[in-house]
Order: structure tokens, then sequence, then C-alpha cells
């Protein structure tokens, strides 16, 4: 008897199949009251699970999809075109209630407009919103919007928030997580009227809204929710990831440097891999698409097995925790209070 079921998109990503195969059968390993369903082409997905030693079996099904979303494929073209692509038929079994949740690693774009067309919107949330976790000296920080909206009001930035509130409480157990809105600095009269304006309906809500907050407090502030239009969202969450590149470039530059540096880098090896180990993005992978009725996760594009199977997890930990319910519940509570005020 298994108490969850998840539909994986095996045809989405750089490495297709072969990654999301090995990444379910390791983590129904792990997990043994859960089942997985793969989604794609039937052949495909047998012959690499065949390459694993594994039969489909009950917790380990294969449903078939004729087509496949390209990486590069715009959204529109696959919400018309690609009605039995891995990607729709994965989300169509969350819709259905086949599966509890749904998970890709498939074009962004078309993941967002498909699961919004095949889901819907919950009532009170005008925009679906994409959230990731982010690694920070006091534990880990959520961040909202990372891309889905460029452009945002300040009730949208306070839905955002609200969902964030939801799944920062349902995923870490912080009975109230502390919510910062992103600008360029935390005096009054900075930032733009936008945000502003939402620092406004911000600080009115019933939320444990501390104010503004800046680039650096989303990695070193005590906040758990980081709020912003999916423009600063999407260039922030892009210049981190290229600083941690470089810094990782530069430290294999230095200890190859030459042989004392070598002998130095030999010496500090274990405290070198402790700390891959703790920024390691592999261990953050997996992007929630909130907003939505059902939970859609939305993995790395170049994900490994290691990292696709982090983003079923916080499928598995939404989806048991049943944050959309949990969403819905607090925007109606809100709404309530707006119209009693």
């Amino acid at each position: 008897m298994t108490d969850l079921t998840i539909s994986l998109d095996a045809m989405g990503g750089d490495f297709g199949a072969a990654v999301v195969a090995k990444a379910a059968v390791e983590f129904l390993e792990e997990h043994q009251d859960l089942a997985l369903i793969l989604v794609g082409d039937q052949e495909v997905i047998n012959t690499e699970l065949k390459k694993l030693n594994v039969k489909p079996y009950e917790r380990l099904r294969v449903q078939h999809a004729s087509q496949k979303v390209e990486m590069d494929e715009p959204p529109s073209q696959a919400l018309r075109n690609k009605k039995d692509s891995s990607m729709r038929v994965a989300i169509n079994l969350v819709k259905e209630g086949t599966a509890d949740a749904a998970v890709s690693a498939g074009n962004t774009g078309a993941l967002m407009a498909t699961a919004r067309y095949v889901l819907k919107t919950l009532p009170g949330i005008d925009r679906p919103a994409i959230t990731s976790l982010m690694p920070s000296m006091h534990g880990t920080t959520y961040m909202l919007d990372l891309g889905a909206n460029v452009g945002c009001s300040s009730q949208h930035l306070l839905q955002f928030a609200v969902m964030g509130t939801v799944l920062a409480s349902a995923v870490d157990n912080i009975d109230k997580p502390k919510v910062g809105l992103l600008n360029i600095g935390e005096e009054e009269i900075k930032g733009n009227e936008q945000v502003k304006e939402a620092h406004e309906v911000l600080r009115k809500s019933d939320l444990n809204y501390i104010g503004y907050v800046e680039g650096d407090d989303i990695y070193c502030g005590d906040v758990q929710v980081v709020v912003c239009d999916g423009f600063v969202g999407n260039v922030s969450l892009k210049t981190s990831e290229g600083v941690a590149k470089i810094v990782a470039h530069y430290a294999k530059e230095e200890f190859s440097r030459n042989i004392f540096t070598k002998l130095c880098g030999l010496f500090a090896m274990p405290v070198l891999k402790a700390f891959k180990t703790r920024i390691d993005p592999r261990r953050y992978n997996g992007a929630s698409l909130l907003g939505l009725r059902g939970v859609v996760i939305k993995s790395h594009g170049g994900a490994d097995a290691f990292s696709f199977k982090n983003a079923i997890e916080i499928a598995r930990i939404e989806a048991s925790q049943q944050v959309p319910k949990k969403i819905e519940a607090h925007i109606e509570e809100y709404l309530n209070q707006e119209v009693a005020a």
C-alpha cells in the first residue's frame, strides 16, 4: 500500500530517461511507501530500466506518451501541439487524481504554461510563482518569484509572500516564517513605487513581515521568505550561480598553481569536500510552481540522478503536507479579513 504517487516527466531535461529512471529506482529503494509513474516513450524508458536490471512493478509504473516537449520549444506551441507530451500527461495525472504531484526537468516556460492551463490557479491567486530553496547562514531561505512573472503589482507580491510563508511553515515546520521584501536598501526612501506600495501592503498584513532586505540577506540574513518580482528574482538567482562557479574555478586554479599549493590542497581536501557538499546546488534542486491546484516541481534541466532525486523529495514533502490546500486556506483567510475591514 502506497501513501503517495508521483508522476515523472521521463523525457524532459538534457539527459531525459537515463537520469529520471536511475533517480526513480534509487528513490524507491529509500522510500517504501511511495509509487512513481515514469511518463514518456515506453520503449525508451524500458530500455533504461533494463540497463538498471529493473522491470516495471507495482510501485514503478510506465505511462506511455507519444510526444516530447523540446527544451527550446515556445510554450504556446507546446501547449497547442503537444497534447500527448510526457510533460502534459504527467500533469494530467495530477489533475485526474492518479498522481499527487508531478516533476519535470523540461522546458520551464512550457511547464508553467501547461501546468497553469491543466491545473488552473487556486482561488485568490492571480499568478503562480516559481520558488526555490536557497542555502543560508541561518538555515534555508525560500525566494519567489524566480522568473514566472516579470511585472508584479503589490497584490501579486503579497500573494507570493503568503505562498512562501505557507511553504516554509509546511516544509520546515516554522511557526511564523520571517518575510522580507527584496530592495536596493533597507531605508524607507529606497526602491521604486511598486516596491514601496508592496511594503505598505505587507506591513498591514498579518504575516511576520520584517521589512526590506537586500541581496546579501538572501544568504546571510535571518529571513525565511524573500519576495520579489520574477525579473529581479531570476537575475539574482543566475548571478548567485555565476558567483558559485567562479569561486569554485578560482579555488581549483589556485590550488593547482604549483607543487606547494597542490600540497596545501591535499591537506585541505577534507574541508574542501565538506564545503562543496554544503553548497552543492544539486542538494537544492527542485523549484516549486506555487499557486496551482496541485503540486508541480521543476527540476534543473541539467540535473543528474542525485539532483533529480532531490526534486522528487520536494514533491513528496509538498504533496504529503498538502501545500496547495494550505495556501488556498491562507489566501481565503486573508481575503475574508480584507472584506471585514
